[in-house]
């Protein structure tokens, strides 16, 4: 009897320690993906893990980035800030590959995309929940830098494999012919051949089982389905067993095909992710976010009809799918149509994990997990957008303004602006702004006003004017 009462006592315990415990954060970002899900409409693809992610989670449909481009999207999420607050608001790139040039390896080593990064003022998702006693780690593409200074390991993070710029060859890890793949602060070609995806795949399942017995934040921000930075001209690269096994009635050469499998690719490593999740006995315990960092990059197969894309103002480049998951805590199989921002990710992700956020620093976000949960609406009515002479844009609760650069026209002032009701009009077809003049007014008068924000705040970063 003693010994049933001992075993019973470690029991109680092991239950109350593990209660304890705060959960396991795993925040995952798809690259130039739009809404190509199953689990969000999309009839050509192939993505049973992340439909079961949604089938056991919160869905949400109005949810959008920081930009519309790669940077300053994920600059925004990772630190709860504005691009326009933390300076990191445009791309971190080397313009000159657009009219031909080819940058030899010396020339890349003293370019923008080697010596400019998110300005090391600002605190990251890593840093925020190291104080909270969090083993973090990114696999992926982190595209804030790669001088070491901006490098993950200086910014909160304790591991590291992947790129720190746009996009590279999936196979060869270059980008446009320079090795580009990080191992911690070094540059690393031991892995070279391994399709990217994969790769990032391996590391964070090892991440996790060597983490297992402790929290831990895994930052796995994918490159994929990102076309490849390269020297070819086929930059939809996929294994072919995965264009065998998902799409023989299409044609595998045909690039919509290759980028179909690139998706499926991506939703098999998460899958990987979710099946050591529950190997390990963690899947409970863990609280599982993924969306896209923009909207995809040229014309779509599915059957989402947003208008626009990667690089615009409009809804198909800024809103993006959305899931979360955290069994027992977030309930499953649901949708939420709430007006939520990647700006809630940070304060999100550390009120699960128990973390406070730094005193005297300003968060453009708030903590998600209740409107999930659905005990309250957001508290979100505002958000802005500002890509240098391209476009500028706001939602202010329903109504939706864009004053844009025509294609080809980059460079100029703006000279088109359009007014939407998203409410009767989600596809932006229907221009109201001769219509409203009342509310085209207000709503700018938003929009200048958090300018003038903006411009107040501490200057940020390497593409601020001064």
């Amino acid at each position: 009897m003693r010994r049933l009462v001992i075993i019973a006592l470690w029991s109680l315990a092991a239950v109350t320690s593990a209660a304890a415990r705060p959960p396991n954060l795993v925040y995952i970002v798809s690259d130039d993906q739009g809404f190509d899900l199953a689990c969000f409409g999309s009839t050509q693809f192939v993505t049973p893990h992340l439909d079961r992610m949604a089938a056991e989670g919160v869905r949400a449909t109005n949810f959008y980035v920081t930009a519309s481009v790669c940077t300053p999207s994920r600059s925004g999420a990772i630190t709860g800030r504005y691009p326009q607050r933390n300076g990191t608001y445009e791309m971190i790139r080397n313009n000159m590959v657009n009219y031909g040039h080819r940058y030899t390896k010396s020339e890349y080593a003293i370019s923008p995309e080697m010596t400019l990064g998110l300005d090391v003022r600002e605190l990251t998702c890593g840093d925020v929940l190291r104080t909270a006693g969090y083993r973090n780690a990114v696999f992926g593409k982190w595209d804030l830098g790669q001088a070491r200074r901006f490098l993950p390991l200086q910014r909160g993070f304790d591991g590291f494999v992947g790129h720190g710029n746009n996009g590279i060859d999936y196979y060869t890890h270059e980008r446009y012919g320079v090795p580009s793949l990080f191992r911690g602060n070094a540059l690393s070609l031991a892995d070279k051949g391994t399709y990217s995806t994969d790769l990032f795949r391996r590391e964070a399942v090892a991440f996790i089982r060597e983490n297992h017995a402790r929290p831990f934040f895994l930052y796995l921000p994918f490159n994929a389905p990102h076309s490849a930075s390269n020297l070819e001209k086929d930059s939809n690269q996929v294994p072919a067993a995965i264009l065998k096994k998902y799409y023989p009635a299409l044609d595998p050469a045909l690039p919509a095909t290759k980028y179909a499998g690139m998706v499926t690719a991506m939703d098999e490593a998460i899958g990987e992710v979710f099946a050591t999740l529950r190997e390990l006995g963690l899947d409970r315990d863990t609280l599982v976010i993924f969306h896209a960092d923009n909207g995809r990059n040229g014309a779509r197969i599915d059957d989402i009809r947003l208008r626009g894309g990667k690089s615009s103002g409009f809804e198909g480049g800024l809103r993006v799918p959305f899931l979360a998951r955290w069994p027992g805590v977030i309930p499953s199989g649901k949708t939420t149509h709430a007006f939520i921002t990647a700006l809630e990710i940070l304060p999100t992700l550390a009120a699960a994990g128990g973390a406070k956020l730094p005193a005297g620093v300003t968060y453009d976000g708030f903590d998600l997990l209740p409107v999930l949960q659905g005990k309250i609406p957001s508290p979100r009515r505002e958000m802005f957008w500002d890509f240098p002479d391209v476009y500028q844009a706001a939602r202010v609760d329903n109504w939706k303004w864009v004053s844009f650069t025509p294609r080809g026209r980059r460079g100029e002032v703006p000279d088109k602006e359009e007014l939407f009701d998203l409410a009767a009009d989600p596809g932006e077809k229907n221009n109201l702004a001769a219509g409203q003049p009342a509310q085209l007014i207000s709503v700018k008068a938003r929009f200048v006003a958090w300018q003038a924000e903006m411009a107040a705040s501490e200057p940020r970063g390497p593409f601020r004017d001064y």
